[in-house]
C-alpha cells in the first residue's frame, strides 16, 4: 500500500463570534485556504483530485455541499469534485483520514482535506427545522430514547461528568485555562504561528469597523492579559458544577486545510513532504459522557502503531473543555510539557468542523520548529467518538 504525506498545511487565524472574520461567507473563506495550499505547493490546480471538507453545521451558507461550493469559489477547475464530512468536532480530522486513505489506496494521488465553520453566521445546532436553542436532545429518535432512557446528550453535562469522574477541581480547570492563554500568547508573540497562518482581510459583520480590510494574522480569542483571578471569577455553567465559559473552547470562525499526496503525487509536484501519516484510528465510546473517547482511542492507536506514550514528541488534544485534556493526561501519563504547547481551543478558538485540520496544521509546524519526530492528535466528538492521527515529521 502507498503511503500518505502532508505537503502543505495552513489555516486562517481564528475570528471571534461577530469578530474579524464574521463578514466572510464561509464558502469564500474556505476557498482562500484551498488556493493557499495550491500556492504553497506550486501545484497545477487540475492535479487536485478531490476536496474533502469538514463542516458541522451544514445548513444555510454552509449547506448544499459546502466543499463543492468552496471548489467553485476557488482557483480549482470545475473538474475537481468536493464532498462534505460531518463527524462533529472531528469533521476535518476525518476529512484528513479519508484523504489519506484515498491516496494510500492509489485511487487518487493528490487530495485536499480541509474544514470550515462560521459560527457567527451559522450558529451551533442550526438547521432549517429546529430552534437554535433546542440542543442535541432534539435529534434523539424514539429508538435512541429507548436505548438511552432518561438521559440527555449534552457536551456540557459530559464535561461535568468527566471533571467529577477524574476528580478535577474547578481550581485545576481554571489553572489549565490560564495556561492555554499564556502558551498561545507566547507563541503569537514569538511568531510561532506565522508559517501556518494565511493572512486574510478583516471582514466584520459591521462593515467599516476598525481594521476593516487589514490582514487578520492573530487568533482573536487569545487574551494576552489573562489572569487567574479573572478566569476564576467567571460564572459556572451549571449550579454546583466545575466548568465555566472560561474553561471551555471559544466559539470561532475559521477555515483550515492540508494537502495530502502519495509517492506519485510527491514526484508529480516535486516538493518535499512536511510529514508522513503514520497511523489513523477511530473509536466510538459512551455517547452520554460523550467527551471521554480520546482516552481509549489514544490507547488503541498506540497499541496498533506499536508505540508508547513517551515515543510521541508532541500532542494536540482538543480543548473542547478543560476536563478533556486533563483527564487524558491523567490516564495516559503523557508529559504535560508536550501537550498543546502553543495553547489550545480555550485560547485559540474551536471553529468546529475546521478544528481537525487546524490542530494538524499547528502540530506539523510545531514538530518542525522543535525538531520532534512523532506527533499525535485527538479530539472528542459529539456522539461519543474520537479520531486519532499519528504523524511523523519528515
Amino acid at each position: 500500500m502507498a503511503e500518505a504525506f502532508i505537503v502543505a498545511a495552513t489555516r486562517t487565524a481564528a475570528g471571534r463570534r461577530n469578530g474579524k472574520l464574521s463578514g466572510w461567507h464561509p464558502v469564500d473563506l474556505a476557498a482562500q485556504v484551498i488556493d493557499e495550499l495550491v500556492r504553497r505547493t506550486g501545484a497545477d490546480p487540475a492535479m487536485v483530485e478531490d476536496v474533502i471538507m469538514g463542516c458541522v453545521s451544514q445548513t444555510a451558507e454552509q449547506g448544499i455541499n459546502v466543499a463543492r461550493n468552496a471548489v467553485l469559489a476557488s482557483s480549482l477547475p470545475e473538474s475537481v469534485p468536493g464532498t462534505s464530512v460531518d463527524r462533529q468536532c472531528g469533521s476535518s480530522q476525518q476529512a484528513l483520514h479519508f484523504a489519506a486513505q484515498a491516496v494510500m489506496s492509489g485511487t487518487m494521488d493528490v487530495v485536499i482535506a480541509a474544514g470550515v465553520e462560521s459560527m457567527t453566521r451559522v450558529p451551533m445546532f442550526s438547521t432549517s427545522e429546529m430552534p437554535r436553542k433546542a440542543g442535541m436532545g432534539y435529534y434523539m429518535s424514539p429508538a435512541m430514547q429507548k436505548r438511552y432512557p432518561s438521559v440527555e446528550f449534552s457536551q456540557f453535562m459530559g464535561a461535568e461528568m468527566i471533571a467529577k469522574k477524574y476528580d478535577l477541581s474547578k481550581d485545576q480547570l481554571d489553572a489549565y485555562a490560564l495556561q492555554s492563554h499564556l502558551r498561545a500568547a507566547a507563541a503569537a508573540r514569538a511568531g510561532r504561528f506565522d508559517k501556518e497562518i494565511l493572512p486574510v482581510a478583516v471582514r466584520s459583520a459591521d462593515a467599516g469597523a476598525e481594521g476593516e480590510g487589514q490582514p487578520h494574522t492573530v487568533d482573536e480569542g487569545i487574551r494576552f492579559n489573562a489572569t487567574l483571578e479573572a478566569i476564576a471569577g467567571v460564572k459556572l455553567i451549571q449550579e454546583g458544577g466545575r466548568c465555566t465559559a472560561a474553561t471551555a473552547s471559544q466559539i470561532a470562525d475559521g477555515a483550515t486545510g492540508v494537502m495530502v499526496v502519495n509517492e506519485r503525487g510527491l514526484k508529480a509536484l516535486g516538493v518535499k513532504p512536511l510529514a508522513r501519516i503514520h497511523h489513523m484510528t477511530l473509536l466510538g465510546h459512551d455517547p452520554v459522557v460523550m467527551l471521554e473517547a480520546p482516552i481509549p482511542a489514544t490507547q488503541l492507536a498506540l497499541k496498533k502503531a506499536g508505540l508508547k506514550i513517551d515515543d510521541i514528541d508532541l500532542f494536540e488534544v482538543n480543548e473542547a473543555f478543560a476536563p478533556v485534556p486533563l483527564a487524558w493526561l491523567q490516564v495516559t501519563g503523557a508529559d504535560p510539557e508536550r501537550l498543546n504547547v502553543n495553547g489550545g481551543a480555550i485560547a485559540l478558538g474551536h471553529p468546529l468542523g475546521a478544528s481537525g485540520t487546524k490542530l494538524m496544521t499547528t502540530l506539523v509546524h510545531a514538530l518542525h520548529e522543535r525538531g520532534g519526530r512523532y506527533g499525535l492528535q485527538t479530539m472528542c466528538e459529539g456522539g461519543g467518538m474520537a479520531n486519532v492521527t499519528i504523524v511523523e515529521r519528515l
